[in-house]
């Protein structure tokens, strides 16, 4: 009993940090402010570019074609312009990258403008989207340190969350008021807005670059960052950890098909339920972040990070039964709840990676996140028109625990330093 108190006098010296201090931060506030106003006018002008194509070519394949442009330039940007955050000012690199794509997407809302043109501007508004993203995540570790980085993490999903789902919802309702073109338009408008945030609320800093002043090529920078990433064992087993989500992003992939099987038990519209479905995980994700951020202590995230990675996959696996709606939302909420074990991971590898390499870090692992999700999802709808959807979540919840078992092990023998580090400063 004596031999296990000094242990436990260390956990609970471990000092959380809370919202309300992580929002007194005025870089902090600049950041989630523009990261919300941007995404939600990405919803936006989804919904908008959707529409205004089919209208164009009442085609569902080219309408389709135009969305897939939305994933791949992330996984071909990630690798080659995530550098650009470490070879110059983050904060530059999100203005300029606000700036163009504004210009960009001003373009697209000029009406008639070619079907061939419109997917060319899209490609290069998603690609600069890697540079930004990549500033973004490296910065927002400068300006939060210890556990409030964990915490402005945690605000910074569950907002994303909820911009995405008020997008989506609120996104045909105002196509239909204002037309494609001007949606478009107030789309180029919010990256005007975040451009203007950024450069009233974040303080200049310096390129993090090399300490002897040299900047390697782009092709130099991207493979040394693969080198780093996934020549270090502990960072490898977190990028695993990220990359997990491509099993259990599966069912929001099928929903539509899904919510066909559901509707054949209820009186519900298929859209109503497809809808549902597709706000299950985020709902639970919203949940769990707040949850894992607020009552659990930063060295018991990283302990729990295993388990967590379990729960995202293990409730799908239910889904074999063929069970009712209201359970199939709770499966899902569930899944989604567990999925807070991400913020961790982020957490580590910040803890692992050298500040002035970040930006690649993170632009390689944002690469295969989109990867990871579109092939996820491509084979979960190859697999649903021949096995249907229920055999096929379950499919993905078995292969996700299976490969989630693997990464907790390999986490658990690994970790010591990385939890030791993270008490330290917590009990600073």
């Amino acid at each position: 009993m004596g031999a296990r108190l000094p242990g436990r006098h260390r956990r609970a010296s471990e000092r959380q940090a809370t919202y309300g201090e992580v929002f007194a931060i005025r870089e902090f506030r600049a950041l989630w402010y523009g990261q919300g106003l941007s995404l939600l006018g990405d919803q936006l002008a989804q919904v908008a570019l959707a529409v205004l194509v089919f209208n164009r070519t009442q085609s569902a394949m080219a309408t389709a074609a135009v969305y897939a442009l939305t994933y791949l330039p992330s996984i071909v940007g990630g690798p080659l312009l995530a550098g650009l955050a470490d070879r110059f000012a983050r904060r530059r690199v999100m203005i300029v990258c606000d700036l163009v794509r504004a210009l960009l997407v001003a373009v697209m809302a000029v009406p008639g403008m070619p079907f061939a043109a419109l997917c060319v501007l899209v490609f290069f508004v998603v690609l600069l989207s890697a540079p930004f993203s990549a500033a973004r995540a490296a910065l927002l570790a400068e300006v939060l340190a210890g556990d409030r980085y964990v915490v402005g993490s945690a605000l910074q999903n569950m907002t994303n969350q909820a911009v995405q789902m008020l997008g989506f919802a609120a996104g045909g309702a105002m196509i239909a008021f204002l037309g494609p073109y001007r949606a478009l338009a107030l789309d180029a408008a919010t990256f005007l807005a975040s451009a203007l945030i950024l450069v009233s609320g974040v303080r200049r800093r310096p390129a993090a670059g090399r300490t002897d002043g040299s900047k390697p090529s782009m092709w130099h920078m991207t493979r040394a960052g693969a080198v780093l990433v996934f020549g270090d064992r502990k960072l490898r087993t977190l990028v695993m950890f990220a990359w997990l989500c491509g099993f259990y992003v599966l069912p929001e992939g099928i929903a539509v098909p899904y919510a066909v099987e559901l509707a054949k038990g209820t009186t519900l519209p298929v859209p109503v339920i497809t809808g549902l479905l597709m706000a299950a995980m985020p709902t639970g994700t919203v949940l769990g972040a707040f949850l894992f951020s607020r009552f659990v202590s930063p060295s018991g995230r990283l302990r729990a990070m295993g388990w967590l990675s379990m729960l995202t996959c293990a409730p799908l696996i239910v889904c074999a039964m063929r069970p009712s709606l209201a359970i199939v939302l709770a499966l899902w909420v569930l899944s989604g709840i567990g999925g807070a074990y991400q913020l961790a991971a982020n957490a580590a590898f910040v803890q692992c990676v050298p500040a002035e390499r970040r930006g690649q870090a993170f632009g390689l692992v944002q690469s295969g996140l989109m990867a990871a999700q579109g092939i996820g999802i491509l084979i979960g709808g190859l697999a649903a028109e021949r096995l249907g959807p229920e055999p096929v979540v379950a499919l993905a919840g078995v292969s996700g625990v299976t490969v989630a078992a693997v990464l907790a092990m390999m986490w658990t023998e690994s970790r010591g330093d990385v939890v030791a580090r993270v008490r330290a400063q917590a009990a600073a």
